[in-house]
């Protein structure tokens, strides 16, 4: 009966029952599970149930040990029955809250520098700004925005755009001479730091054109300064033109003479600073350039020095008034009849630039050679109607409104010039002869009735 105790205490179990000290060597290690496999008195009831405890044992292995571990073993391996990080090393140690990486990469500091975490809006004392809505964002709503404005982005003139662009301003401007609907286009383009290019392209066109081109030019530069050009643009645009000044010549000889007059009246009209010609002494090698500079100092150094130089492109066009006009003529005509020089009055009249007003011309000759006495006005007068006419610079139209005003007016001549019929006639008939007028415009010349007294038997009455 001892025997049997004896082996029931000390013998292998088969009907699953397990002993205290058994259990506690499974707990310690797994040398006696090796060493019961090797036995083999493993029913596989008993074998399955100790492969569960010691799934379950990895398990808890696991969670004592840190995930932040970079050296710790698979799961797989774990099970395998290999040995797995030391969780009482100092390596192994991780603090349970540490907000390091847990992936083992980065520098190892902490994330948003300690302040960051679920429910954590930052460090204390930090200040946020109010961020803009984005419009790139998926969440972003137009409606909640409030008001959209839409702007229009106009794209910076080129180079090879300005040119197309400016020329047709500048050359609709000599037309119309309204200087403010040039700054209203100016404005609508985007001229960007090609602004000054502007001033130098309009005046590279006056250039080549009239008198007048010219002084509407001076107006416009002198109207849109402090608006849309300022003394920085028109100085880098002056200083531009003083370098071409040898290519401008080719097709304006005169071109230095007018670019320094061009010069002073933009300082006359403070477009230009004062110090634009201070910053050119002793610094101008071109000898065109330099005589540019020279007529500007000199008319700058006239009695009337800084007042606006109206003059200086001379008087043309039909922005002047009608009398200053009239005076012009007529000082063109009293110098004629002294010098007696065509192509000195055709020069003249030409530089008026008013084409619809040589009526006028016409009007003041015809009345000079009426109040005149002797036939040399007279011839003269014949002469350069002849000239003017056979140049086309005196139209039919103007020819015959200036024979029609004074045809109008010759009952009221004739108080102050007696004889004005008389010369009327013989002047009109020279006229045709040189085909000045046409006959139409001859036989519609006014003729005073002749008045004669017939004999003395008659008793002295008068007969028309």
């Amino acid at each position: 009966m001892a025997t049997e105790i004896e082996a029931w205490t000390t013998g292998p179990q088969n009907d699953g029952v397990f002993s205290l000290e058994q259990g506690q060597g499974e707990e310690d290690g797994s040398e006696d599970l090796n060493e019961l496999e090797v036995n083999g008195n493993w029913t596989p009831q008993e074998k399955a149930l100790h492969e569960a405890r010691l799934k379950a044992k990895a398990k808890r292995r696991l969670r004592k040990s840190s995930s932040r571990d970079s050296n710790r073993e698979s799961f797989s391996d774990s099970v395998s029955g290999e040995l797995s990080t030391d969780p009482h090393s100092p390596k192994g140690k991780n603090a349970v809250n540490d907000r390091k990486s847990r992936a083992g990469k980065g520098r190892g500091l902490p994330k948003k520098g300690g302040a960051g975490g679920k429910g954590v809006w930052g460090a204390a004392g930090m200040v946020y700004e109010v961020e803009e809505p984005d419009a790139k964002d998926p969440n972003y709503d137009e409606s909640s925005q409030g008001d959209t404005v839409y702007a229009t982005v106009v794209p910076e003139l080129d180079e090879r755009e300005l040119e197309k662009t400016i020329n047709p301003i500048v050359l609709e401007y000599f037309e119309h001479g309204d200087t403010k609907e040039v700054e209203m286009l100016l404005k609508e383009l985007n001229l960007g730091h090609h602004k000054y290019e502007f001033s130098s392209l309009a005046v590279s066109l006056s250039l080549e054109g009239k008198a007048s081109h010219r002084e509407l030019t001076s107006r416009l530069l002198s109207d849109l300064s402090g608006k849309v050009l300022f003394e920085k643009d028109m100085s880098r645009a002056f200083d531009k033109m003083l370098k071409e000044l040898p290519d401008l010549i080719l097709d304006t000889p005169e071109a230095p003479q007018m670019l320094g007059q061009f010069i002073a009246r933009a300082i006359a009209d403070h477009a230009l600073p004062m110090s634009f010609l201070d910053c050119y002494k002793g610094k101008v090698d071109c000898d065109h350039a330099r005589a540019a500079l020279d007529r500007a100092l000199v008319l700058l150094s006239m009695k009337r020095e800084i007042m606006r130089l109206d003059n200086v492109w001379g008087v043309g066009g039909g922005q002047r008034p009608v009398k200053h006009l009239i005076k012009e003529m007529n000082l063109l005509l009293k110098e004629y009849l002294v010098s007696g020089e065509l192509s000195e009055a055709e020069h003249c009249l030409r530089d008026l630039e008013v084409p619809h007003f040589h009526h006028e011309l016409v009007y003041e000759a015809v009345v000079m050679v009426l109040e005149s006495t002797g036939d040399t006005a007279l011839q003269m007068m014949v002469n350069l109607l002849k000239a003017f006419w056979q140049t086309g610079l005196i139209t039919l139209d103007q020819m015959n409104r200036g024979f029609q005003r004074v045809y109008d007016e010759l009952p009221e001549i004739n108080l102050d010039a007696p004889l004005a019929h008389s010369i009327m006639e013989t002047f009109v008939d020279l006229c045709y002869q040189e085909s000045v007028i046409t006959k139409q415009l001859r036989d519609s010349c006014p003729t005073r009735g002749r008045k004669r007294f017939v004999s003395e038997g008659d008793g002295g009455i008068v007969k028309s």
